[in-house]
């Protein structure tokens, strides 16, 4: 069954071809089609800043809760999951202070990606939507954590109305510190 579909406009040709587009829960024999998508994704961004050692590992994690992929024309494109805060995650310390609610009430939309060649028709907000709805469903409050320098992942948040929580610096190795956006979603 489908969590979401919709058909998504094509590009500024004078042939309008129609996308379909399809978000769905995860499953362990997508984990091949994300970590080649997700090697797309770094090739070109630098999307995960540090390449994991055991990517479908990365993506999977002890502390998921849910993922899900998106398909453009049957293909897998995207990906997002949703995870319980980990010690090292900003947003959820951030927003839990803020609120006066336990760091447990949150939960960590992350892993987003979404192919080079497959941007530009949704993708990456419906992802967003199916995380951030199955957050609220378990009452979770969805956070975020973000590399500052990923301006089109900033960008979406703020289009999508996520509240910046702050601005801080973490060190990811002995050697190596990164400027982080913390997010929470609205409401």
């Amino acid at each position: 069954m489908n969590d979401e579909s919709a058909p998504a406009a094509g590009g500024p040709s004078v042939r309008h071809v129609r996308h379909v587009r399809h978000v769905r829960r995860r499953t362990d024999a997508d984990l091949g089609a994300c970590v080649q998508v997700l090697a797309g994704v770094h090739e070109q961004d630098g999307y995960p800043v540090n390449w994991p050692d055991h990517p479908g590992g990365w993506l999977s994690g002890p502390a998921l809760l849910a993922a899900w992929v998106a398909e453009l024309d049957g293909r897998i494109v995207g990906h997002v999951a949703l995870s319980r805060s980990a010690a090292d995650d900003a947003a959820p310390a951030l927003w839990s202070s803020r609120e006066g609610a336990s760091r447990a009430a949150a939960a960590v939309v992350g892993r987003l990606f979404v192919a080079p060649a497959a941007r530009g028709h949704g993708i990456g907000a419906l992802l967003m939507a199916r995380a951030t709805r199955e957050a609220r469903e378990r009452d979770l409050h969805p956070v975020l954590d973000v590399v500052a320098s990923d301006a089109s992942a900033v960008a979406l948040y703020e289009r999508l109305g996520w509240e910046l929580l702050a601005t801080v610096e973490q060190r990811w190795s002995p050697g190596r510190t990164v400027t982080v956006h913390c997010y929470a979603a609205a409401g």
